[in-house]
């Protein structure tokens, strides 16, 4: 008995002196967050790891970015952005009051108490999840790995990803999640071209592997962000970004297909949907285009569909909205081939302008654009493209580099057709419209004008 007494006591000993270890861990990173002395260590300087960075630098942290594109980190430490929505001499001056630095030097992740994952998540050939930059971070920061640091990812991806897959590379150190090092989950949320929503700004949805790895990444975040959202498990927080752009993107699939019967019934889409939103209740506008663009909404939507059907469940909306979106070029140019035709014109051989290739209006992103498929299929149909666009210098199309032709009213009187792919607002629509011999326009950039030769889509 007296053995057994002194067992659980010295066992009790311990295991008070741990937790003692473990919340003086928290409370020392908490109070490094919170006087904002802590070194910040963002994995990917791209559209979501850059101004995460610089939000941080501004705030007082000391940043340092970590990019295995050594261009990139050459751009930075010389103060040049090449994102649009952060300007060079933003990145000159935390540059200069050495707020924020960048290296291809991943053994200097080991200095960092807070470590930020914003690699890309795309889709490989076939719409499965490609996981691999995550792989290659989390292999990077585990090879640096310390007690006391926090890391966080925010790349979109499938729920399940971070205690599922860098939870166990991370532990396979030795080093115990929630007790020695900290790990949580926040979803970017950027959105390229918002000037009313930015970092700042926009709700932070935070989960955690354990209360505490939550606790601390809510105390981080709420040093540069207004509004933090801490959520049950980073499942949770996983799936709420899954959510919120197959919203978006089941109900743009449901508007492209009613374009597609107004097209059947001789009607206008564009009318019925501004129609519909008179309703004052139950009732939110989505617009049809040429299809999904950018580095979400085409793509999120798969990762929940593929993590279903390793479940043994079919989403369907999900799947069925993607198929109708990913239509929308071959409907867009065959719109244009019927409309050449109407005016005894065929598409092999005639001359179309398209005007904006960025996925959307008044940025220079190229992720995921429409407008390079539509480009593709109208060159194999034999038409003669070129483009114009103001914030894209060049594209790549069948491995055949197109560059930016400049702006004129002769280009588009030239032009058998101009194609509005992109409503760029430095776009003069009349101009377009009096000096063009056919408009197929996409995005109704040309409402309120009515002319014979315009067709909406």
């Amino acid at each position: 008995m007296l053995r057994l007494r002194y067992s659980y006591s010295n066992e009790f000993r311990i295991l008070v002196r741990y937790n003692r270890f473990v919340q003086l861990t928290f409370h020392t990173l908490k109070k490094k967050f919170q006087g904002h002395s802590g070194k910040i260590g963002i994995l990917g300087l791209g559209y979501v790891g850059l101004p995460l960075a610089c939000e941080f630098a501004k705030t007082g942290f000391t940043v340092t970015g970590f990019e295995i594109d050594a261009v990139k980190v050459k751009n930075l430490l010389s103060g040049k952005s090449y994102v649009g929505d952060i300007e060079s001499r933003h990145v000159r001056e935390l540059v200069k009051t050495r707020r924020f630095t960048a290296t291809t030097d991943f053994a200097k992740l080991r200095a960092m108490d807070a470590i930020f994952i914003c690699v890309p998540t795309p889709l490989n050939k076939t719409k499965d999840p490609d996981v691999s930059y995550i792989d290659q971070a989390t292999h990077k920061i585990s090879g640096a790995l310390r007690p006391g640091q926090l890391i966080v990812l925010e790349s979109t991806t499938y729920p399940g990803t971070t205690r599922e897959k860098i939870l166990p590379m991370l532990e396979g150190k030795g080093l115990k999640v929630g007790q020695d090092i900290f790990l949580a989950f926040s979803p970017e949320r950027i959105d390229p071209g918002n000037k009313q929503y930015q970092l700042s700004n926009t709700p932070k949805v935070v989960g955690g592997i354990t209360k505490l790895c939550k606790d601390l990444a809510v105390i981080l975040y709420s040093q540069i962000v207004k509004q933090v959202v801490p959520v049950s498990s980073v499942e949770a927080a996983e799936l709420t970004k899954i959510l919120e752009n197959t919203f978006r993107a089941v109900n743009i699939g449901l508007v492209n297909e009613i374009t597609m019967i107004c097209d059947k019934l001789g009607l206008s889409a564009w009318e019925v949907i501004e129609t519909a939103s008179t309703k004052p209740y139950g009732f939110m506008p989505f617009y049809p285009g040429p299809g999904l663009g950018g580095h979400c909404i085409p793509v999120d939507p798969h990762y929940l569909s593929w993590k279903m059907k390793s479940l043994n469940f079919a989403a369907r909306f999900i799947e069925l909205a993607a198929e109708i979106n990913s239509h929308m070029p071959d409907f867009t140019v065959n719109k244009i081939i019927r409309s050449l035709n109407q005016r005894k014109k065929s598409i092999n051989g005639s001359k179309i302008i398209v005007l904006g290739v960025a996925y959307k209006a008044n940025v220079a992103d190229m992720r995921e654009s429409p407008a390079l498929d539509v480009i593709h299929l109208l060159l194999q149909m034999g038409a003669v493209v070129s483009f114009h666009d103001p914030y894209v210098a060049s594209i790549i199309v069948d491995n055949v580099k197109m560059t930016n032709r400049p702006y004129s009213t002769r280009l588009l009187s030239q032009s058998d057709a101009v194609v509005i792919l992109t409503a760029h607002s430095v776009f003069n629509p009349k101009e377009i419209l009096d000096h063009s011999n056919l408009v197929i326009d996409t995005r109704n950039m040309l409402r309120g004008l009515k002319a014979d030769h315009l067709i909406r889509l």
